[in-house]
């Protein structure tokens, strides 16, 4: 088969033939589709990150695929099915805290990169191996664009924070990073799920006036100054009431004062979930104040990434058309060109905008 492969850190993709992947046991071998590429993929690939992959390897996280063939466990996947493919691979030998690698692009810990040796590569491949609990089935729609349904692989992400933070109908929700692309898709994810309120803060106007013009008064945008007392003061009255939960997804370049800001908005017995990057390139730590989490009950809660069950809730949202794909500006380019999708991926991360490789013909 045909991949693209990370050779080294600081180098292009080189797309070159490489050994098909064969099913083991609790596994699956799939034909990719489509797979969205990440607006900071560039900056992965180029070592600026600091992801624990290995090269060579194959990058991509997840994808819609057919399969091609099933392990001899599987009891329901045929071949030929349609599937979205998770990237976010769990050990099996621990319920309680497993081990975690994304798969073709990073992981936590010795666990994990133990986890990401086996499962190597991801899935800017024509094929890719992945394990069968990672594989989950779409409706027949989705087989008339794969290439927006990629999109999964980045509306998941913000799902699962939502579901971390127990987000309820009618309820105020302040995602902090809501002009990014992981930080829109909460905004559009939150309405889906009945937030009465999104409040959205950020710099960038023009995403504001975008998000403002596509959802309607249920939006809340709040330009940010950088003063953190005048935007605290702000974003407390786009709420125009208690601000339930705060959604933090800013990206590894935001300096901690911004998620301080957001996250000293919610009302006492209020969420705070952190999904983003904030420190993890240095710079200052996220520094809550002992006293106000103590005295006002307020929950603070990391998430990286998402549960399982975040796959089927997702794709039911999709398939609903409650969170509806049809607004989004897709990208595709095919496996050679996949330099090219990295670059225009970096210069195309607003709202709602889709970089997509195409592996393979359907």
């Amino acid at each position: 088969m045909r991949a693209a492969v990370l050779t080294r850190f600081g180098a292009p993709l080189t797309v070159r033939e490489v050994p098909d992947p064969e099913a083991g046991g609790g596994e699956v071998v799939v034909r990719v589709l489509a797979a969205c590429v990440a607006p900071y993929a560039a900056e992965v690939f180029g070592g600026e990150r600091k992801y624990p992959l290995v090269p060579p390897v194959v990058p991509g996280i997840g994808g819609v695929a057919r399969v091609v063939q099933v392990g001899p466990d599987a009891t329901r996947l045929r071949v030929g099915d349609l599937v979205w493919c998770d990237c976010t691979v769990r050990s099996r030998d621990d319920a309680l805290t497993p081990d975690i690698t994304l798969q073709g692009w990073s992981s936590r810990g010795e666990g994990g990169a133990r986890l990401a040796r086996y499962l190597h590569d991801g899935s800017f491949a024509e094929l890719m191996r992945v394990p069968t609990e990672n594989v989950y089935p779409l409706p027949p729609a989705a087989g008339d664009d794969p290439a927006r349904w990629a999109a999964l692989g980045v509306h998941v992400i913000p799902y699962g924070g939502l579901l971390a933070g127990g987000l309820a109908a009618g309820e105020t929700l302040l995602v902090s990073g809501a002009t990014g692309n992981l930080g829109s898709s909460a905004v559009a994810l939150a309405l889906a799920m009945g937030a009465g309120r999104v409040v959205a803060p950020g710099r960038n106007r023009a995403a504001l006036d975008l998000l403002a013009d596509r959802f309607g008064p249920r939006v809340r945008p709040v330009p940010l100054t950088g003063d953190e007392a005048d935007d605290r003061a702000a974003m407390a009255a786009a709420g125009d009431g208690p601000i339930d939960m705060v959604l933090d997804l800013l990206p590894p370049s935001a300096p901690s004062s911004v998620a301080h800001t957001a996250a000293m908005t919610v009302r006492e017995y209020g969420r705070v979930v952190l999904m983003g990057g904030v420190g993890m390139l240095g710079g200052d730590d996220l520094a809550l104040p002992y006293p106000w989490l103590m005295r006002n009950s307020v929950t603070v809660r990391g998430q990286w990434m998402y549960p399982r069950t975040a796959n089927v809730g997702i794709i039911r949202l999709l398939a609903s058309g409650a969170l509806d794909l049809a607004p989004e500006r897709v990208r595709s380019f095919g496996l050679d060109a996949v330099n090219e999708a990295v670059a225009y991926a970096a210069s195309h991360g607003g709202p709602f905008e889709r970089t997509v490789l195409v592996p393979s013909a359907r």
